[in-house]
């Protein structure tokens, strides 16, 4: 009697507990294994699209051309010839008027794009939004209304084992289905994007599946999928996506009329904090941002951050690297205040970081180079806080940056790249963009050049 006694009391308790903390549970017999996943499939799969891009480019003449013996031989004309460049990609709609999301990446240089729904309807589109640093953009259906889109979730709620749904177009055979789990999340240090944080999922993704749906077992829209890890150039059950919670920022943008996203700025340099530097700082666990640089005047320097300090957390929610800061910080609206936990000298404080954008001062008074010199073709913007962030520099202080290159310009030929900053032509200090401009129309023997890339500075010499 009293072992039943115990053994019900045991039972009661673990029920109990059972009851409160295990709400999501592994398959319990084969007739849950025979559950299947076509009730979600058929209410997600209709909002999911195909995306086609292309570009006309227009190949320079070839000179064989006006060969006589050629035109003799093989008639005249022969002008300019033209290639196409085509791009084959997933996307979602996210709006009943035709807001698709798809990666930057699939319409990337893109001039003409076309959308496919399941349904085999066709429909031209325009690109709304790109958004490099997220690998991310925005496209609006030409004509329809009333399209199916997909319900957003949570992507802060997804848990590392979770059921997850793939859908997209890989390899262009058609709208595929694949299932898996959520591998790991805040998957930071992928090199795809500044925001990086992406859910990783095992789930089959194929080359065709970029900005498709990543979807949870209620039918919402957690990630878009972006990238993989392959070696053989197919699936290998490394997949990563974009989380949704980064992306109502952007479709928030799209909705507003917005042609590119502006995010809190922190004003700070970062950097991962190496088991040495926890060492060096008394930290249990190498976790955490440290606080490289401050701008003189920004939100961090308003804040009170301070050099060496080591950002432990976001509005409570902790970060573990210099990406999850970015991270945390992209996803928050424009407005109001943000709680920035920080440990200081064995202290941890929470300090109020205003979220505003970065300032455009001095205006970036773009203008592309028209003289011959090795920056013909370049275009090149003024250094402001909200350049850099565009661009993703750090540390500049000084100097203009180059934002493109022009194709088979001489920019291009002799090695200049966009993200260049140049300080300093034939011994002339360059402080705007003006300042470049007249530098190259002076025209000049020999080109001293000093430029900083990826923070060292290069000198080199050219001839004119």
């Amino acid at each position: 009697m009293i072992r039943f006694v115990f053994a019900a009391i045991f039972a009661l308790v673990c029920g109990s507990a059972v009851a409160d903390t295990v709400q999501k549970v592994a398959p319990q017999n084969p007739a849950q294994v025979r559950l299947s996943f076509a009730p979600v499939v058929k209410k997600v799969a209709p909002a999911v699209v195909n995306v086609y891009a292309s570009r006309v480019e227009t190949m320079p003449r070839n000179p064989l051309f006006d060969d006589p013996i050629f035109q003799r031989f093989f008639g005249g004309g022969g002008g300019e010839g033209q290639r196409v460049q085509k791009a084959l990609g997933s996307g979602v709609v996210v709006d009943p008027s035709g807001l698709v999301v798809t990666n930057y990446h699939v319409v990337e240089n893109m001039t003409d794009v076309r959308i496919a729904l399941a349904d085999k309807r066709e429909f031209d589109a325009e690109i709304e939004l790109r958004d490099p640093r997220t690998d991310l953009a925005v496209l609006r259906i030409k004509g329809g209304e009333n399209f199916p889109t997909l319900e957003l979730g949570d992507s802060d709620a997804l848990e590392v084992g979770d059921f997850v749904i793939a859908i997209g177009d890989p390899f262009g055979v058609g709208q595929t289905v694949t299932q898996g789990i959520v591998s790991a999340l805040a998957r930071t240090q992928i090199g795809a994007s500044d925001y990086g944080f992406f859910i990783q999922t095992d789930a089959a993704i194929n080359p065709g599946n970029s900005g498709g749906a990543l979807v949870d077992l209620d039918g919402r829209l957690v990630g878009i999928n972006s990238m993989i890890y392959s070696r053989s150039g197919g699936s290998m059950g490394l997949g990563f996506a974009i989380p949704v919670n980064m992306v109502k920022s952007v479709i928030a943008a799209a909705r507003h009329g917005g042609t590119t996203v502006k995010r809190p700025w922190l004003g700070a340099t970062l950097q991962n904090v190496s088991k040495d530097i926890a060492d060096n700082l008394g930290l249990e666990r190498p976790i955490g941002a440290l606080v490289v640089d401050v701008v003189d005047i920004g939100p961090a320097a308003e804040a009170g951050l301070k050099r060496g300090d080591v950002i432990s957390a976001i509005d409570s929610q902790s970060v573990d690297d210099a990406e999850s800061v970015g991270f945390r910080l992209g996803v928050k609206p424009l407005g109001g205040e943000a709680k920035v936990t920080v440990l200081r000298n064995g202290r941890t404080l929470d300090l109020p970081l205003k979220l505003a954008s970065a300032p455009e001062v001095p205006p970036r008074d773009a203008l592309t180079i028209h003289a011959p010199s090795p920056f013909d073709g370049a275009q090149v913007m003024n250094l402001s806080p909200a350049v850099m962030e565009e661009l993703s520099l750090e540390g500049a202080r000084e100097g203009v940056v180059v934002a493109a290159v022009g194709d088979a310009s001489t920019a291009a030929q002799v090695g200049v790249q966009k993200g260049d900053i140049v300080v300093a032509v034939n011994g002339q200090k360059i402080a705007t963009t003006r300042d470049l401009e007249k530098a190259c129309s002076e025209r000049s023997r020999w080109w001293d050049l000093t430029i900083r890339r990826g923070g060292e500075t290069i000198r080199t010499r050219l001839g004119g």
